[in-house]
């Protein structure tokens, strides 16, 4: 996420995917949420091709792998991220079903029509919820899926502090009846939503992520940017400590018509 007017983009690559490397997942999420989301998909089969748009070092793909049958792609613009995700299938014993790919969220190297499942936890911000549901919906083929969790509100009113940080950083940030409709909107189905729970956000990435800081920061002693960074990550948990009740990550489940 982002603090101070930067976001994550803002910041030196190499020392991004070097930090984030040191954890298994790269935002909140866990392997039951994973599970609980792809319970609402229907009519996967070994037939079926499954991608994961942002998909880091992999660790909700490997779980989709686990859980189904099909052939299954990661993508992530980070090359670092790919070789993780790859070393990470060969030692599971998941490599002849599920491959990690270089590649770009806004032009996907997927043929239009060919998707049985498109999955995405906590990374469709990085093109916008809206965009990403009205361009990714060309690559499902009729009755295929979709599967996001993305960031929203869970009130009409939110104090100054959380509203102004995540209209600095993302304010396609919305109530869940507004992120629905723009998925019905995109011309999807709407077949579930749920709120991740807080263990999503503490248990699975902050608390590893806090594991791993301090390390991080001796190895890049006046480094300004990884202090930003670090600064960035803690202030990010404490807006979500102090909050919590206004925003979280909630999962969007939509089948093309």
């Amino acid at each position: 996420m982002s603090y101070d007017n930067k976001t994550i983009h803002d910041f030196d690559f190499n020392l991004i995917c070097e930090y984030f490397s040191n954890v298994e997942r790269q935002g909140p999420g866990s392997p039951e949420a994973t599970i609980k989301a792809l319970g609402f998909i229907d009519n996967l089969s070994p037939q079926s091709r499954i991608v994961d748009l942002g998909c880091g070092t992999g660790g909700q793909t490997m779980t989709l792998t686990k859980h189904t049958t099909g052939q299954v792609t990661g993508l992530d613009i980070f090359p670092d991220f790919i070789d993780i995700f790859n070393r990470n299938a060969g030692s599971l014993g998941l490599s002849d079903r599920v491959k990690g790919v270089v590649g770009s969220m806004d032009k996907l190297p997927f043929e239009k029509e060919s998707l049985d499942l498109i999955w995405c936890e906590g990374a469709i911000y990085n093109i916008g919820f809206e965009r990403g549901m009205k361009e990714w919906r060309d690559y499902l083929k009729t009755g295929g899926y979709i599967a996001v969790s993305e960031g929203s509100w869970f009130t009409a009113q939110r104090p100054d502090e959380i509203y102004d940080f995540w209209m600095a950083h993302y304010p396609e940030i919305d109530t869940i009846s507004h992120k629905v409709a723009q998925m019905q909107d995109a011309g999807y189905l709407p077949v579930a939503t749920f709120v991740l729970p807080e263990s999503c956000w503490t248990e699975h990435y902050f608390t590893p992520c806090s594991k791993i800081q301090e390390a991080f920061l001796q190895k890049h002693a006046g480094n300004l940017t990884a202090e930003e960074l670090i600064a960035g990550q803690r202030y990010e948990k404490e807006l979500y400590s102090k909050y919590k009740e206004f925003y979280g990550y909630v999962f969007y489940i939509g089948k093309k018509i």
